[in-house]
């Protein structure tokens, strides 16, 4: 199963309600600044690492992740992605419901 497809996966089985999943990510005792650097380059790519690392060890990354599919963030490391990297599972995400409603109106 790809990312795309878990996250696609039916609401009820991702909960992303911020009083039931936040409380046991693995960042939620960490500087929150380290999920939102500044820039791509330089220092930047360090500390994305070093999120992503984090988020790599979460057991609600999946969560974590589908919220911010949800609520469209922008910035900063969500669920282990960067938001070049989000931009790409929307796309991805997007092209499937337009195949899908195409192979609808097919049948």
């Amino acid at each position: 199963m790809t990312m795309i497809d878990e996250v696609e996966r039916d609401e009820d089985e991702i909960s992303w309600d911020l009083d039931s999943w936040r409380h046991g990510s693995a960042c939620k005792d960490t500087d929150p600044d380290l999920f939102f650097p500044v820039g791509s380059t330089g220092t930047a790519v360090e500390q994305i690492a070093t999120a992503k690392s984090i988020c790599d060890s979460c057991p609600v990354q999946l969560n974590c992740l589908s919220y911010a599919l949800h609520t469209n963030q922008e910035s900063g490391v969500w669920g282990g992605t960067t938001e070049d990297e989000r931009r790409v599972i929307r796309r991805g995400i997007a092209a499937d419901r337009i195949a899908a409603r195409a192979a609808a109106h097919a049948s």
